[in-house]
């Protein structure tokens, strides 16, 4: 077996290149080839690819036998042919990613473990949280509890955890009994008219304590959460001290908090997290949406020391894995984004414009008759459609209303998000806004005046 590296650096390899050339041949070795199997050759400079992820791409041609693949890679990161890559899976830029995002321990997360998206960062969440009591000796911990009308992805673990009725039915026979569901903290439609927010909160609690109390306390990992709601039901934050509350009951029982970032994390609420506008800190997080802003497909688990030492100090490895962990081009592009966030200090316009977004949307449909409600923070709103404002009844579901919304906006020039079975998975309409942090005061104006037209749009086609 022949492998050629052919590199495309003007002049040969750079000296960061040189640097990591042992681990390039130990990599390779120890993957059975010996020295003379593989040659290391230069060829032509290349131009931009993506300059938005870096500032030039080089690419690097691996021999294989009769095969041949040629990778594009940013800056001077080592590619070898995938096979090799996990090898050397230590070199930057997944290093320089994972200290941005765990260097100065947030909330006590100390480390990174880097996916392709959100589905796979819940995934990991779930066997993490699950091993992390094998080790320290709780094998009996192996429930979840998460929330009705919650998503948290559409692999089967994901899938088991979350709440939506429409998502999980297909598959229903195929997900685990070891997850169970409470009341979401849904005010629009879960808070009685007689309650206080307090009140709410407290009944709320009263429910996942009642739940701990049904499975047995000490059988229990974790409890997994949306901080604010994002596609099921549609930018939903929750009721002041709701989060405390529940943390209180994980400490109180050994059980874990897994929050879902997957969607309202990496700024998109105006915070870098979200938890931080609780007041607590989650055990593990999942994030991915705004960790590579679409350039790249990548997501993250995030884990805080303590459990990260009791496997270290146990097995010494997580029994998880994918073939592209941590993939070099990916976490470039996330490093990337990250910067370009932090430097254009881009979450002080989240807040600026977010304040600005929940400010037309009340002018334009606070008192609309099929508006009953407008939540969300930061650059994550929704509003959501009712065919009476009063009993808060929605709109028969044949109507497909959020469908005819998205459709009647994209014929304007903007995109919406829309959503279903708002209400029980099954019934009610929302549509959702995500608008770019980049985005300018006269974008909000724009896509809120364009989304009033296709709402009345949309109810005028179905006799409204």
């Amino acid at each position: 077996m022949a492998i050629t590296l052919q590199s495309t650096i003007e002049g040969g390899f750079s000296a960061e290149f040189m640097r990591r050339l042992p681990k390039v041949e130990q990599a390779m070795i120890a993957n059975g080839l010996e020295p003379a199997d593989f040659v290391i050759s230069k060829d032509r400079a290349t131009p931009p690819s993506v300059p938005f992820i870096g500032p030039f791409f080089y690419d690097y041609t691996v021999f294989v036998g009769d095969e041949n693949f040629t990778v594009t890679e940013p800056n001077d990161m080592v590619f070898l042919d995938y096979f090799y890559q996990r090898c050397i899976a230590e070199e930057e830029p997944a290093e320089a990613l994972a200290d941005q995002l765990v260097g100065k321990e947030p909330g006590g997360l100390a480390y990174a473990y880097l996916v392709s998206g959100g589905s796979e960062a819940i995934e990991a969440s779930i066997k993490l949280a699950r091993q992390y009591f094998i080790e320290s000796g709780e094998p009996q911990r192996q429930r979840f509890i998460a929330r009705r009308q919650s998503y948290h992805g559409n692999t089967l673990g994901a899938l088991a955890a979350g709440g939506n009725a429409w998502r999980r039915e297909s598959y229903a026979p195929l997900l685990s009994a070891a997850f169970s569901h409470v009341a979401p903290a849904f005010a629009y439609h879960e808070k009685r008219d007689d309650e206080s927010e307090v009140d709410f909160v407290t009944r709320l609690a009263a429910e996942l304590e009642a739940e701990f109390q049904r499975l047995g306390p000490d059988t229990v990992a974790a409890f997994i959460a949306e901080p604010v709601v994002g596609a099921t039901a549609g930018c939903v934050p929750p009721p002041e001290g709701y989060f405390g509350a529940v943390r209180d009951i994980c400490n109180r029982h050994g059980a874990l908090l897994i929050l879902d970032e997957v969607m309202c994390g990496m700024g998109r609420t105006g915070t870098l997290h979200a938890w931080e506008q609780e007041g607590i800190a989650p055990d593990i997080q999942a994030i991915a949406k705004g960790l590579g802003g679409g350039y790249q497909p990548i997501g993250a688990m995030l884990a805080s020391g303590r459990i990260i030492d009791t496997i270290r100090q146990g097995s010494g490895a997580f029994q998880h894995g994918h073939t592209y962990l941590a993939h070099p081009l990916a976490c470039a592009a996330a490093l990337e984004v990250q910067r370009i966030i932090d430097e254009d200090k881009l979450l002080d316009r989240v807040r600026v414009l977010g304040s600005q977004l929940e400010r037309r949307l009340t002018e334009r449909f606070g008192n609309h008759r099929h508006i009953g409600d407008i939540r969300g923070r930061g650059l994550f709103w929704a509003i959501e459609l009712v065919a009476d404002r009063t009993s808060r009844a929605p709109f028969d579901p044949g109507l497909k209303l959020n469908q005819r919304i998205k459709a009647a906006a994209l014929e304007n020039g903007l995109a919406c998000y829309p959503g279903g079975g708002t209400v029980d998975g099954r019934s009610g309409d929302h549509v959702l806004l995500a608008p770019p942090y980049i985005a300018t005061p006269d974008d909000i104006d724009m896509i809120v005046d364009r989304l009033g037209s296709a709402v009345d749009s949309a109810l005028k086609s179905v006799g409204h």
